[in-house]
């Protein structure tokens, strides 16, 4: 497999080749929606909106709106940092942020100390993964000083992760070794640990009874719904179908009403392998026999990991139906160390960047997710079943059985949820699908035939629990091609991605039709040519691009983590925002924390007192330091652009987890 680019690290180049689109073409694209609904004549009638109209003709439009808003007293009462880059982190004055774990660090009273330069599988199974994503807090007690975090590992980047590793994926990984990838395994997954705050301080609680490792190299998991079972999800090593060994690629998730934490399986195409093509690094015509559709669909084998080369599981030589195992979301309950986590085949088969629920009024749970590719689409889940306050058990049972739907944004701002539901309009044997198994199993191929829009790389569906609303997170696309220009996303190549707020109607949100609103277009307000759309009080620090992660606090305060990735468009550092969505200020952003060079900044998550926020610090000194002035080349495990968060010449960056919490205490914000 040989590959040439010019990406600092194999994740770059990973997330660069998933540029590619995969839907077809012919579909509506948001852009095209958004140009059809605001159009010439809504602008002219007056109903675009006056920070919409500041986008298209200038902010001289808005200087009354200004002044109000500068009136209006700011919901987000901190200072805000300077934005820019360097080897470390930034937070608000009068703001602590410390770091709670870091990749290595020890979860048992057994765990071995970190060791760079002596990894091994059983340590690290140990230890804290790799890669931190979202994170989830859930209470231990009524004060607010004992709870069980969850952490998703996403991926690993072995150039800064073990010593003498270069980029792996252009040579066909010569370098790894079945020991590497164990310990690759190892790494990934999620982590469950008990913390407790003593003072102002939290600390993982190392001998806690909840304490867990769970991974893709032994973690026991059970399947559920119309796919569980399945012939397709039947293989050498479980001829069930119903029981699979561990997760993988986690990203981000959610939490249930009833206590019990969903995570994300996103990328999982790029684990599994095929000696067919792992020379030409890509796959022959009619790879999959008769699945070459749903491989080709879903881009499997995507070959951007060794794990096939030594397990054989990850081979589709060998092991055709493993892909069609990954890309669920799991429910865990962090509560019992002892339970099988359930991968919920109801909910789909997509890249599900994560699994944001919220109970409906009538009492069904609805969960909200985005398939994180260009040109994908939004999904949502409504449970059959409705929420019992008083009874856990059957609770657990509400996301095997419900309707998953698929969102079509129309010009007219309503958006309207295709139900999956096999034998309904193009869900047919003539079109592949014998049962609701291949409907779930092939959720991006069935929603192609109902004419979902193709959306520029949805991330988090954050619903607000306060206000009711759900804003759709949509990360960037660089394939919106010249000639695509619209109201919303004027410009070719949209590396700097914006945000869309959803309004179900009376709060219903299982209803069939909501409306749907531009909320931000990110990127330099300065410069007309990019078109952003903020109100004019963001300032130079606070506008930002490439959003991705979201977070709602108990005030229904709205907070964004970004991710540039390798574009790097701005040239900053990541970070996380406080967002404004309503009054006066509505789409006024400010920086609240900055990550070092090469990050991205993962899982806002508040604790319930809001007097914590956990930050995620992921692949530090790794994303485009190519470009970062004065280092300008690829980290390695022995030269990385920053040696965050230790900084000590022995130890390379490591992702950390950060507690987040005001100097004398106090609410965040």
């Amino acid at each position: 497999m040989a590959r040439s680019d010019g990406f600092c690290n194999r994740a770059e180049a990973y997330e660069a080749h998933d540029n590619v689109p995969l839907s077809p073409a012919e579909a509506d694209a948001i852009g095209d929606v958004i140009l059809r609904r605001y159009s010439r004549r809504e602008v002219m009638r007056g109903t675009l909106g006056a920070t919409a109209a500041a986008a298209l003709f200038g902010p001289a439009l808005l200087a009354e709106r200004t002044a109000h808003a500068e009136e209006e007293v700011d919901r987000f009462a901190f200072a805000e940092i300077h934005a820019g880059v360097d080897g470390t982190h930034h937070v608000a004055d009068g703001y602590r942020a410390d770091v709670l774990l870091r990749w290595g660090d020890p979860l048992f009273p057994d765990s071995p100390p970190f060791d760079p330069l002596r990894q091994s599988e059983a340590a690290q199974l140990k230890q804290f993964g790799y890669n931190n994503d979202y994170v989830a807090f859930l209470p231990l007690d009524d004060k607010g000083g004992r709870g069980l975090l969850c952490v998703n590992h996403e991926y690993t980047n072995e150039e800064v992760m073990f010593p003498g590793i270069v980029r792996q994926d252009l040579i066909c990984f010569p370098d790894m070794t079945p020991e590497l990838v164990a310990i690759e395994m190892a790494a990934h997954g999620v982590t469950i640990v008990e913390i407790a705050r003593d003072e102002d301080r939290w600390r993982p609680v190392l001998d806690s009874a909840y304490n867990r490792r769970i991974s893709p190299a032994n973690t026991a998991m059970t399947v559920d719904g119309p796919a569980a079972g399945h012939e397709r999800m039947k293989t050498g090593a479980d001829p069930s179908g119903r029981n699979i060994l561990g997760t993988l690629n986690n990203c981000a998730g959610g939490v249930t009403p009833w206590g019990t934490y969903l995570t994300a399986e996103e990328n999982f195409h790029g684990y599994f392998w095929s000696a067919l093509c792992a020379q030409s690094g890509k796959p022959p015509a009619g790879l999959g026999g008769a699945q070459a559709k749903s491989y080709d669909r879903y881009g499997v084998p995507g070959l951007w990991q060794a794990w096939g080369k030594f397990v054989d599981r990850f081979n589709v030589d060998k092991e055709p139906n493993e892909p069609n195992r990954f890309g669920w979301i799991v429910e865990i309950d962090p509560f019992d160390p002892a339970s099988v986590p359930v991968k919920h085949t109801a909910l789909g088969r997509f890249r599900h960047e994560g699994a944001e629920c919220i109970l409906n009024k009538d009492g069904r749970v609805v969960v909200y997710s985005g398939d994180d590719a260009r040109f994908d689409y939004v999904y949502r889940f409504v449970s059959g079943g409705r929420y019992a306050p008083d009874d856990r058990a059957a609770n657990r049972r509400l996301l095997s059985e419900g309707t998953l739907s698929v969102a079509r944004f129309d010009a007219d701002g309503s958006v309207t949820w295709l139900p999956l539901v096999f034998g309904h309009g193009p869900l047919t044997p003539e079109n592949g699908f014998v049962d609701q198994g291949d409907v779930v199993i092939d959720a991006r191929i069935a929603a192609d035939l109902l004419g979902a829009t193709r959306m520029d790389r949805p991330e988090d569906v954050q619903p607000n629990p306060v206000t009711g609303r759900v804003y759709v997170i949509l990360t960037n696309n660089k394939d919106r091609q010249a000639g695509q220009e619209d109201a919303a996303n004027p410009r070719a190549e949209n590396v700097l991605g914006h945000i869309i707020e959803m309004i179900p109607p009376d709060g219903d949100h299982a209803a069939g039709s909501f409306a749907w609103d531009l909320l931000v277009r990110c990127g330099d307000p300065s410069l007309a040519e990019v078109g952003a759309r903020w109100n004019p009080t963001t300032s130079d620090n606070g506008w930002f691009a490439c959003p991705d992660n979201a977070a709602v606090d108990a005030q229904g305060r709205l907070w964004i983590s970004t991710d540039q990735g390798e574009p790097w468009p701005t040239g900053r550092a990541d970070g996380l925002y406080a967002l404004e969505t309503e009054g006066a200020r509505r789409c006024t952003a400010k920086l609240f924390f900055r990550c070092p060079v090469g990050a991205e900044l993962s899982g806002p998550c508040f604790t319930p007192d809001q007097e914590t926020v956990f930050v995620a610090v992921q692949h530090p000194g790794t994303d485009a330091t190519d470009r970062y002035k004065g280092f300008e080349r690829a980290s390695t495990f022995a030269d990385p652009a920053t040696r965050w968060p230790d900084f000590d010449p022995n130890i390379p960056p490591r992702p950390s987890l950060l507690a987040i919490s005001k100097v004398g205490g106090g609410k965040i914000g």
